[in-house]
């Protein structure tokens, strides 16, 4: 069986109408084709998935076409599971071609990118084969990740802000990555470097390892925006999002998997996993954004827009906007934090839905109870050592020319 007769747009309407009559059919909420790096040692292991193009809560259509072109092959997608993954032949790329030719001579540019997949699949098949090193990926549900190729499928989607940051199921990721060493963008697996050590070292053909991780670097996978600049490819794992304006600096700077900004934001700090910072702000040299997992009791953190950390600060409470930590100092949970009576008041002026009980002379609040507020500046008293709070005086802004 094939698909035919595919020439006009009514046509492949008609054909994405069919196959959604499918019963139990479920529109998917990502979906791709990938690449796919096999272990040297094993290659039934999937250690890496490359996506050329993501879709993600889009283009239902083209997800229909790849269903149907399975179904031809005579595979059936189980809508009934919260993913799947398989295979694809010479077969599938070109029934999906045929039921995209009229979309075929449009595919190019930012035009049709799922035709534009198909179409460079079918010059491998004819030129190449396709072996084992493609698979087509469904997600049905936002549930813990099964598969390697699902996992990527959403750090891609992260990566590409395509879904918000800290929207995804990524439970048991870890457990589903294999720990691999990275060699020029290559996974190879540690076993297979052990076995085969002494021959390779013999040889001098022993590879470089540029690091030994379950994620991958971001720009092994992503093309940032023409403003974004990363001046370190280590300083960025696969699943961080990086907003247009970015600047990741070397150093002590760090962005993880599940985090990182949503404007302009000078980064010369670390966004642990699940922090996000807000536009015009600035994570200073060696600053810390804790994560979920390093004391802020399982609380994500997101910082506010223009807002600074100063150098070696560290941040463990969620801050508003307009917002200054300064340096060396470490804004916790638990973190008490003294305000005078009159900065209570300014404060309360650029809060005020703040609640608090009117006429004391000095407050003390823990740090969580001041989680979220703008315009504050946590400061050290030089002389008893104290943490007090201000109302900020100072506007952040970057500088427009590096951003």
């Amino acid at each position: 069986m094939s698909i035919k007769g595919i020439s006009t747009k009514e046509a492949f309407k008609k054909l994405v109408k069919e196959t959604k009559s499918i019963k139990g059919y479920k529109d998917p909420i990502g979906f791709g084709i990938a690449r796919v790096d096999r272990g040297q040692r094993d290659s039934s292991k999937i250690l890496q998935a490359s996506f050329p193009y993501v879709n993600w809560n889009e283009n239902f259509g083209s997800a229909a076409v790849f269903i149907a072109a399975l179904r031809e092959c005579g595979i059936e997608v189980d809508f009934s599971k919260s993913e799947f993954v398989c295979d694809i032949k010479k077969k599938f790329v070109k029934n999906a071609l045929a039921a995209f030719e009229p979309f075929v001579d449009e595919a190019e540019g930012d035009a049709h990118k799922n035709v534009q997949v198909i179409k460079h699949l079918n010059f491998i098949a004819q030129n190449e084969g396709l072996d084992k090193d493609f698979r087509i990926v469904f997600i049905f549900e936002d549930s813990a990740p099964k598969s390697v190729e699902a996992v990527y499928l959403k750090l891609y989607a992260l990566s590409l802000q395509k879904a918000p940051l800290r929207s995804l199921n990524l439970s048991g990721a870890f457990g589903v990555l294999e720990n691999v060493a990275w060699s020029m963008n290559i996974p190879i697996e540690l076993e297979w470097l052990r076995e085969n050590e002494i021959e390779l070292k013999l040889d001098g053909t022993f590879p470089v390892i540029d690091s030994v991780d379950k994620f991958p670097r971001y720009l092994q996978h992503v093309i940032p925006a023409d403003n974004t600049r990363i001046l370190d490819t280590s300083k960025v794992r696969m699943g961080a999002s990086l907003a247009p304006g970015t600047t990741v600096m070397p150093g002590a700077s760090y962005i993880n998997f599940n985090a990182g900004t949503v404007g302009p934001v000078m980064v010369e700090g670390r966004i642990s996993s699940s922090a996000i910072v807000g536009a015009g702000s600035d994570v200073g040299g060696g600053a810390s954004i804790l994560g979920v997992l390093s004391g802020t009791n399982g609380n994500p953190v997101s910082i506010g827009e223009n807002t600074l950390l100063g150098a070696n600060s560290v941040t463990g409470i969620p801050l508003g906007d307009g917002c200054i930590v300064d340096a060396g100092i470490a804004i916790l949970e638990g973190t008490k934090v003294i305000i005078d009576k009159d900065q209570m008041e300014k404060i309360k002026e650029a809060n005020p839905e703040f609640e608090y009980v009117l006429g004391k002379e000095e407050y003390v609040f823990k740090g969580v109870e001041l989680a979220g507020l703008n315009g504050i500046h946590f400061r050290q008293d030089s002389t008893t050592g104290q943490i007090k709070a201000f109302r900020s005086k100072r506007e952040v802004v970057l500088n427009s020319e590096l951003h």
